[in-house]
């Protein structure tokens, strides 16, 4: 199941509880479109939005919201409301008109002040805001954009919605005012209120609602959709927070590790991704991210959280590896705890003919998650509630791996329980890991030579190392790497002529011919080889764009074949060039000439002694 990113899901929630729409400043009249003697009414319909969404009667990503009462929602979700909800609203600033004049022209726009109340500077700390981003301040009044107030706040929750979520709730609730709980029909109101700015939070649900929604602002009255009016009876429809984990499976090369993850779940930095490239004896890091459900009680506690993943043939488990993190954020940069498999808060199980591994957590690991006083300091959440499970593994590339755009994909399934119910829920997420090969067909311009006295050396540019490989019934499958030439595998032709290397990633290759048979020539230099990779179409599991490859020899454009597994390619050696004979007569005649030669100068030596003697 595929989570919406992170920050839109979160703005999405804002925006849709949200009756703050910026208005932009424009040179215009400066009187004041607000009836300021009208009071206003905020009304709100609570809906299992997740439940909707699962059973496919709403999708999120197609609502916007406006502010106003909507049949169409109503009818459309009419089946999941929520009765039991209670929303605290809290006035936490003024709504006023801005008069100045900017660049010689006079314009006019709306701003929320905020006093130095002790109430307002809680609701501007929980969410980041300082005098510092306040558009201007007067008599003591912090005077802030809709933009500045809605940006600070999905920020914020994006950062840390728990700290967030706690200080929003606990800053309205010193000062509130509840509203009537939501009816059979999901829904609640409160009338007669003053112009202003609003923050509102859910105070209280029922048992069978996991979490309370994210805080959001409302401003009364707010700009109508079309922004030519005010509207003073405002609706909203905020995102129920079932609490139901998230799930990311993704994948890199070891040799890409910095050894931390950074971003959101559909966001991952540092090498991961859903699709990775990999060389036969590559080690890859794979790491599975999930947040925790809310924890309320004992009654929402977890009674089993356990991941069953699988690999491909193609590739093989490190054994005895897997370590389990938690962290405050979604960025997998506050740390909270680290478990290794020797810790005993969680088991793990392999199945070699299945290829799976089983993580179940503990009943002591349970206990941590669920009861754990590490992350909350207050009654509201319990243990890790909402908090980042970071599961981390290697494994390693074999020759059994597919090839080309028939990949390898890795699936993991997440089941979890909690005390209340008597069901299982699950997520799955996938990743895919896709490797390519070479043919070199060795030939002779001639038709003779023997292919057996050629011998081949393929090198990996974009990592600088030499392709080391085992021979398998005249196919070589690369298994790792050398970084001397010394240690590289001498590829040799098969009997047909073939050099075959399975195995290889998408890089950029040399392939240098060190040897060919006698009388004739070597290649100059090496065939650059370069194997590409781009997104094309979409797991329908995971939602990842897949990969199809090409390649370039020489820098020419090549079809691959096998499914755009195998770069093929001729390697053509020609005759020397044949060089004046000096063997027959002329042989003879050299060396008779040459025996002739050096009798007469023995006759000189010895005739010259002679004379010397005689005088």
């Amino acid at each position: 199941m595929k989570k919406i990113h992170r920050v839109l899901a979160l703005l999405m929630a804002v925006v849709m509880a949200l009756g703050l729409i910026t208005t932009a400043f424009a040179a215009t009249d400066p009187e004041p479109t607000i009836d300021p003697g009208k009071k206003a009414s905020l009304s709100s319909y609570k809906y299992d939005i997740t439940k909707a969404g699962n059973d496919g009667a709403w999708d999120a990503e197609s609502y916007v919201s406006t502010g106003l009462h909507d049949d169409a929602v109503i009818d459309k979700l009419s089946k999941y409301a929520i009765q039991g909800v209670e929303f605290t609203y809290l006035r936490v600033a003024d709504i006023t008109m801005n008069n100045e004049v900017l660049d010689g022209q006079r314009q006019v726009g709306v701003l929320y002040g905020f006093d130095n109340s002790d109430r307002s500077s809680a609701v501007l700390s929980a969410i980041g805001l300082t005098n510092a981003d306040a558009y201007k301040t007067e008599n003591g009044i912090n005077y802030f954009t809709s933009d500045m107030l809605n940006n600070k706040l999905a920020t914020a929750l994006t950062a840390n919605a728990t700290t967030v979520k706690n200080a929003l709730e606990a800053a309205v609730k010193n000062g509130g005012v509840a509203m009537t709980e939501t009816d059979a029909t999901g829904h609640a109101s409160a009338d007669q209120l003053e112009q202003g700015l609003y923050l509102v939070v859910e105070t209280r649900v029922p048992e069978n609602v996991t979490s309370t929604c994210n805080p959001f602002f409302v401003s009364l009255p707010m700009t109508t959709v079309d922004g030519a009016a005010w509207s003073y009876d405002v609706t909203v429809y905020p995102k129920n927070q079932t609490g139901n984990p998230d799930l990311e499976k993704t994948v890199r090369e070891a040799k890409n590790s910095t050894g931390k993850n950074t971003g959101s779940l559909t966001d991952i930095t540092d090498g991961y991704a859903h699709t990775a490239t990999a060389s036969v004896g590559d080690t890859v890091d794979y790491q599975i991210i999930s947040t925790l459900p809310t924890i309320t009680s004992k009654v929402s506690a977890l009674s089993e959280y356990t991941y069953v993943d699988t690999l491909s043939k193609g590739i093989k488990y490190n054994k005895n590896d897997v370590v389990i993190e938690f962290f405050k954020d979604a960025g997998c940069t506050d740390k909270i705890a680290t478990w290794a498999e020797n810790s005993g808060k969680f088991t793990v199980d392999y199945d070699d003919a299945a290829n799976t591994m089983t993580i179940r957590m503990a009943d002591t690991g349970l206990a941590e998650i669920n009861e754990a006083a590490t992350v909350y300091t207050d009654s509201v959440k319990r243990g890790y509630s909402d908090c980042t499970m970071r599961l981390t593994y290697a494994a390693a590339l074999t020759a059994d791996a597919k090839m080309g755009d028939t990949d390898n994909p890795n699936e993991v399934v997440l089941t979890w329980k909690r005390t209340n119910t008597t069901y299982f829920d699950t997520l799955k997420d996938c990743c895919h890991v896709y490797t390519y090969g070479i043919d070199v067909l060795k030939q002779f311009s001639d038709n003779g030579g023997n292919v057996r006295n050629v011998k081949f050396r393929l090198h990996n540019d974009t990592d600088d190392v030499f392709v080391i490989a085992d021979l398998k019934d005249g196919v070589y499958y690369a298994k790792g790497f050398a970084t001397k030439k010394t240690d590289a595998t001498t590829f040799v032709p098969n009997s047909s002529g073939h050099v075959v290397v399975k195995g290889l990633e998408d890089d950029a290759y040399s392939l240098t011919e060190i040897a060919t048979d006698k009388g004739y020539v070597l290649l100059r230099d090496a065939v650059k080889i370069a194997i590409k990779t781009a997104e094309n179409g979409q797991c329908e599991k995971c939602g990842a764009k897949l990969l199809t490859a090409s390649a370039t020899v020489n820098g020419k454009d090549v079809t691959m074949t096998d499914g755009n597994a195998i770069v093929p390619l001729t390697v053509v050696n020609n005759p020397g060039f044949d060089l004046p004979k000096t063997g027959g007569y002329g042989t003879w005649m050299f060396t008779v000439g040459g025996v002739a030669l050096l009798g007469a100068a023995a006759f000189i030596v010895i005739r010259s002694r002679k004379h010397k003697n005689e005088r």
